[in-house]
């Protein structure tokens, strides 16, 4: 036989070099950082704003769960994933947060996914606020609909988008936004969508546990929960300290996502251990409502003090601050330098900001002592770079 030539490989990823390149030159890099069991770090970077997450009834909830169910939901929601505790856990989020009923799904990325394609189709009007999460902007591409992004909290040119259409339409939003953790002017908005026959989607992932009464979330300090025009979503993996997310709204509109929302139909169900800690933790925040003041009592002490010491920060709504770095690469030092010292905070770098301005971003927990709180200010003023304050 004659000799067959065979071709050099070709690296057909050799394009991941340049990208990669690309990130390191804009200090963009991201990488995993597995964390301990018991991490020495004081935590002002994770999501766990009631410090439930480690609470001896939360995590007795997720094990009886796990022991009497299974590891596992074994199925998707409509085949065999759905339990009575996944049904328990829907009765009593819809009751405390103030909706008719609710859909609890694998994640809250799920749960935006889930609602904005079952709420809209290519003949809707998605009108979806700048500072919007990931998951509601890729709902909207999913969707298929014409999406209009309208600039940041602004309601006016909200009402005006709407108005401008004639059909079905959908104003959708944070309740809090997660990068600077401002509030959302949920009652101009729900005022505009009365106005145009519109629908309100509110993602309240970062309300629930922290604002209204007791915690019950953003609408339901609005005065919005319940209001037949509007839905929300949430995620089970913050307030609640568990994993998890859902959709709340009238009963109507949960029927149509169980027969509608990909991400609902074609997802295995959330695991037992997630909904029976998820339960607990909801339990535990209706029996102690005073853990909602208090992380936003943190909240306002960090912005106080930092602020107060010459940094820019934005002013807290919930539970979220945001300190400004002078770049990328000095808010990805400045992490690293509080890290060093004992402190987790997050750090929010293109494309994660949408005005492309990085930040340090902490957490303000409710459990968190005076002293640890003097500690973290102490710890972020000492390992700030130069330009981070006005001083």
């Amino acid at each position: 036989m004659p000799h067959q030539h065979i071709p050099a490989p070709v690296d057909v990823f050799s394009w991941i070099d340049d990208a990669e390149q690309a990130r390191e030159q804009a200090g963009l890099v991201r990488t995993l950082r597995p964390r301990p069991a018991a991490s020495p770090l004081l935590d002002l970077a994770s999501n766990d704003y009631l410090g439930l997450s480690r609470h001896p009834e939360t995590v007795r909830g997720a094990s009886e769960a796990a022991e009497r169910w299974g590891a596992g939901a074994t199925g998707s929601r409509l085949v065999t994933g759905t339990t009575e505790l996944h049904a328990e856990l829907e009765r009593e989020l819809a009751a405390f947060c103030g909706f008719e009923a609710a859909l609890v799904l694998s994640s809250g990325y799920a749960a935006n996914l889930a609602a904005v394609t079952a709420l809209s189709d290519r003949g809707t009007l998605v009108v979806s606020d700048a500072g919007n999460h990931a998951s509601i902007v890729d709902g909207c591409r999913l969707s298929r609909a014409e999406t209009a992004v309208v600039p940041h909290s602004d309601p006016d040119t909200a009402r005006k988008t709407l108005a401008a259409h004639r059909g079905r339409a959908l104003l959708v939003t944070d309740s809090v936004f997660s990068v600077d953790g401002d509030a959302a002017p949920l009652a101009a908005h729900a005022e505009a969508c009365r106005e145009q026959g519109a629908a309100l989607l509110v993602d309240d992932a970062h309300g629930l546990g922290v604002l209204g009464e007791g915690g019950r979330g953003a609408l339901h300090a609005a005065g919005l929960a319940g209001a037949p025009g509007v839905v929300a979503t949430l995620t089970l993996s913050k307030s609640l300290g568990s994993q998890g997310g859902a959709v709340l709204g009238p009963a109507k509109v949960i029927r149509h996502l169980v027969n509608t929302a990909r991400t609902f139909i074609f997802d295995t169900g959330l695991a037992p251990a997630a909904t029976g800690a998820a339960l607990a933790a909801l339990r535990l925040l209706e029996r102690e409502p005073e853990r909602a003041d208090r992380a936003r009592a943190v909240a306002a002490e960090l912005y106080g003090r930092l602020t107060a010491s010459g940094l820019t920060a934005a002013r807290p709504d919930a539970a979220v601050v945001s300190v400004r770095a002078p770049s990328a690469s000095a808010a990805l030092r400045w992490a690293a330098d509080c890290r060093e010292a004992g402190l987790s905070v997050g750090c929010f770098r293109p494309p994660s900001v949408p005005d492309g301005i990085s930040r340090l971003r902490l957490t303000a927990r409710a459990d968190l002592t005076g002293a640890e709180i003097s500690r973290a200010v102490g710890t972020i003023l000492g390992t700030a770079p130069a330009g981070a304050t006005d001083r």
